[in-house]
């Protein structure tokens, strides 16, 4: 077992190869912090190469001038069971660089079906993008993009996947995800580490070969390197390529996609549908990552397209990734993340001002005409419940009480959104609806007191 702070040294290598690490970093933050600073914060695992990482950027923002914080995170997956001694090296590390750092623990499901590996990247990548941070810098290297180009080519991954990890790749919420590292050699970042006397924690898992990755690093590149001197450095050259392709196959995405793009912003499903087979996949794998998610697998685009296909302006199509949801509403394609449902239970109120619901809140608006009439909740046992079936509610005077399923229709409230609708009930009757409205027996006449219900969508 090795301890959570190892001591161990990597070999000396010759030359002035720790000086590319420097270099990289600068050359990499330079042009990007010259537009006026901003916050870069390392995910730091506490491996030799995110510590490597950490402290060449404490050497060299300062010398780049930039009005520019450092920050690291850590996430705590609770895996191994030195996952605590890690959290706390990662905390000792920071202290001393000065550096502020957040540790973040996770649980990881193992019964999702996407793997352990999967779940806990997911995962992690959920707390890199909440971090706050301008840029989220990872330290993957010249090595590891070699490997992931080659774990993917044995994947069956198409141009997207042969171009292994990108230097930047802006998401759709939270910093740029940042590889300064990704064309410097490892032997370079264990230069580093030796030339600085650093210490880092090593992962047991990292010798496991049953995990692919680890096969390929242990087994498979020494033998290549032996017949095919440089093959990591040719296998990541290889991957710059099919990154120049991807960069033109997402231009192409992106002119299909205003062009099928309907006011809303979504995509029209008649004109989804009218694209060549391969455009249209191109466009979806796109609008997929362009939401913020993973790329989806090539199985799952193509059960996507095929209920596409056969969906008409009245289908209800639900296809789903662990991520997000692909739903078509009125000949409109929509792209979501997962749907949270509210607790199954009602909620009772006594005044409060907020209240969670469905992964976002109702809020209780003080009022003046508008709303709920304060009066009639005063006593009354008024409660939040979702959605049972059979409700009816009359939210406007001048028309008859009608079911839920009729205004719900009427009013273009999608078929996934309409389990996590709030309802407030007031002494068993059905007093206001999310998205609909209040029934006029409780609303709030003109210049008197009321209470004005908000919901606040996650």
């Amino acid at each position: 077992m090795v301890g959570p702070k190892s001591s161990r040294r990597p070999e000396r290598r010759p030359g002035n190869s720790a000086a590319l690490v420097e270099t990289a970093v600068s050359g990499f933050f330079a042009p990007r912090l010259s537009r006026g600073g901003g916050c870069v914060c390392v995910g730091l695992s506490g491996g030799m190469d995110s510590v490597v990482l950490l402290h060449a950027l404490c050497g060299v923002m300062p010398r780049l001038g930039a009005a520019t914080r450092l920050e690291a995170v850590h996430v705590h997956h609770g895996l191994s069971p030195h996952a605590g001694a890690w959290a706390d090296f990662c905390i000792q590390l920071c202290n001393g660089l000065a550096v502020p750092v957040e540790v973040v623990r996770v649980q990881v499901p193992r019964d999702t079906g996407e793997g352990l590996e999967a779940a806990a990247r997911r995962l992690r990548h959920g707390v890199f993008a909440a971090c706050g941070a301008d840029w989220l810098a990872l330290a993957h290297h010249r090595d590891d993009q070699a490997e992931t180009m080659l774990l993917n080519l044995l994947r069956g991954a198409g141009v997207a996947g042969a171009a292994g990890m990108l230097d930047e790749r802006p998401q759709a919420r939270g910093p740029a995800l940042v590889r300064p590292l990704l064309d410097v050699p490892r032997a370079a970042i264990e230069a580093y580490a030796e030339a600085h006397g650093l210490r880092w924690i090593d992962d047991e898992s990292n010798a496991d070969r049953h995990f692919r990755r680890n096969f390929l690093r242990h087994e498979i590149f020494p033998r290549l390197e032996v017949s095919f001197p440089g093959a990591g450095r040719s296998l990541a050259r290889a991957a710059r390529h099919f990154a120049a392709a991807t960069t033109l196959l997402d231009d192409l995405a992106e002119i299909d996609r205003k062009a099928v793009a309907t006011p809303s912003g979504r995509l029209a499903l008649a004109a989804v549908n009218a694209l060549p087979r391969e455009r249209a996949r191109n466009l979806l794998r796109h609008v997929w990552q362009r939401a913020g998610f993973q790329a989806p697998d090539t199985a799952w685009i193509d059960e996507a397209l095929a209920q596409l296909a056969t969906a008409d302006t009245l289908s209800e199509v639900c296809v789903a990734t662990a991520e997000g949801e692909l739903h078509v509403y009125r000949g409109e394609v929509h792209v979501l993340p997962l749907r949270r449902l509210p607790a199954s239970g009602p909620l009772a109120w006594s005044g409060q001002a907020c209240m969670p619901w469905a992964g976002g809140r109702v809020r209780f608006l003080e009022s003046t005409g508008q709303g709920l009439n304060r009066a009639l909740l005063a006593g009354a046992g008024v409660s939040l419940a979702p959605r049972q079936g059979g409700e009816r509610l009359q939210p406007d005077a001048r028309r008859p009480r009608r079911t839920l399923r009729n205004l719900l229709q009427e009013g273009g409230v999608p078929p996934w959104e309409r389990p996590r609708l709030p309802f407030l009930w007031v002494d068993g009757r059905l007093a206001w609806v999310g998205g609909i409205g209040v029934d006029v027996a409780f609303a709030c006449p003109d210049g008197e007191a009321g209470i004005l219900p908000v919901w606040e969508k996650d």
